[in-house]
């Protein structure tokens, strides 16, 4: 590196330096515990970037409620890095030890420049009984509204979607407008989690989007909001598909907000030469509940050799009122694959929207207590998910099984149920 490079680049720790206040300071205080935040949030001020971001990573590493404020303001900071570690240092609040896998883990700083990879796992989200204060979302919001790149941008906006961040859902929105293929993907993800339908409307102009991870993240967006807007589109797609990705989310989607007019097409594509599609099309007819269709559902659940469309044949009878708890029938099978480390999401998912309708919940509820260990644990989550004031009973009894995993989850979901209810 020139000379003169490597002195513009020790400027802001020279700053530092000379103000007697530098990162190695910031974590000799951090020593003192939970009576230093006071100090070490006062290092945010400091003239020095290095010496503020260590501010934030002290802040986050210590925790509770009195670093939230400081964070807050950390996020209103303009180097990109600061804006990335104190976003992850909020969700960590929340989430505890997210720091450790958020985009601040990644984050490699190149003098001014800040580059950081995103993880491709994008599934956490906090419980029901958590209660995030509202100046947080709105400080999230501001970020992914505005943050000074678009990488902070991107990970406030997965940040949203973790905390359940609905008031920030018109940042979201706007989020969408920035052409970053990142932040409109973190944005729609973070609507998926957030489930709110007013947004469907704002997302259907993406369903066309040149980028395949924004395309199919919009598709799948549209069908979890169930918005009805992109039907149109959807069925546009299946007719002149860009590819097999796109063909596969567009019925997917369709098969979760399914109307009679698309009865024909579920019939048709059950017997498609791709296993994806025949799964989505078992789960469109099963929504649609049209029992003249019961017993093609049951030729399919009889004869599929693939797990997938097979799973979604099962499903589709249970919706269709199939709920015989033999050995050998659809619902057992459901049940039977929360044992399945491959398949055991898809039959909880499956089985959370099953138990929406009150008499799959109440056979749900009789399975919980022969099940087995894996069993009663997402079946915890599904009466969690799905469950009335009935549910209560169970779950209470769940929470003081003698397996020690089983009652963690059981109190779990019961605190989540009771949040969600209201009780």
């Amino acid at each position: 590196m020139p000379r003169s490079l490597l002195f513009f680049s020790l400027i802001p720790l020279l700053v530092s330096v000379c103000s007697g206040q530098t990162p190695k300071d910031v974590r000799a205080v951090a020593k003192q515990g939970q009576i230093a935040i006071p100090t070490v949030a006062g290092y945010l001020n400091s003239a020095g970037v290095d010496t503020r971001i260590e501010a934030v990573k002290q802040l986050t590493a210590l925790g509770g409620k009195d670093t939230v404020e400081p964070l807050i303001r950390a996020t209103k900071d303009a180097d990109p890095e600061m804006q990335i570690l104190a976003t992850d240092g909020l969700v960590n609040y929340y989430l505890p030890g997210y720091v450790r896998q958020g985009l601040g883990s990644t984050l490699i700083r190149a003098g001014a420049s800040v580059k950081a990879k995103f993880s491709d796992a994008n599934d956490q989200i906090i419980d029901a009984f958590v209660i995030v204060r509202p100046d947080v979302i709105a400080a999230l919001g501001q970020l992914a509204r505005g943050g000074s790149s678009m990488d902070s941008r991107a990970n406030a906006c997965r940040a949203i979607g973790i905390l359940r961040g609905r008031a920030a859902l018109p940042d979201l929105i706007d989020a969408l407008r920035s052409k970053d293929n990142n932040v409109m993907y973190e944005s729609l993800a973070a609507m998926q989690k957030i489930g709110d339908p007013a947004a469907g409307p704002r997302i259907t102009y993406l369903l066309r989007d040149l980028d395949d991870r924004v395309q199919m993240t919009a598709i799948s967006t549209a069908g979890t909001l169930r918005s009805t807007d992109a039907l149109p589109t959807l069925r546009a797609i299946i007719a002149n598909p860009r590819n097999a990705k796109a063909e596969r989310a567009a019925l997917g989607s369709i098969a979760m907000m399914p109307a009679m007019q698309d009865r024909d097409l579920f019939l048709r594509e059950l017997g498609a030469k791709d296993e994806k599609i025949r799964a989505a099309a078992a789960e469109g007819l099963g929504r649609i509940g049209n029992r003249a269709d019961e017993p093609t559902l049951d030729k399919s659940w009889q004869d599929e050799e693939k797990i997938a469309p097979r799973l979604a044949a099962a499903f589709g009878l249970v919706m269709e009122g199939r709920l015989d708890l033999a050995d050998d029938a659809p619902f057992r099978y459901l049940i039977n694959n929360l044992n399945s480390a491959a398949w055991h999401d898809t039959a909880y998912a499956y089985l959370v929207e099953a138990a929406r309708r009150k008499p799959v919940l109440e056979a749900l509820s009789l399975s919980i207590d022969p099940g087995s260990k894996e069993e009663k644990i997402y079946l915890a989550r599904v009466l969690s998910a799905s469950g009335d004031r009935s549910s209560v009973s169970y779950l209470d009894k769940v929470s003081r099984d003698s397996d020690q995993d089983v009652s963690k989850e059981g109190l779990r979901a019961l605190r989540s149920l009771r949040a969600r209810l209201g009780i």
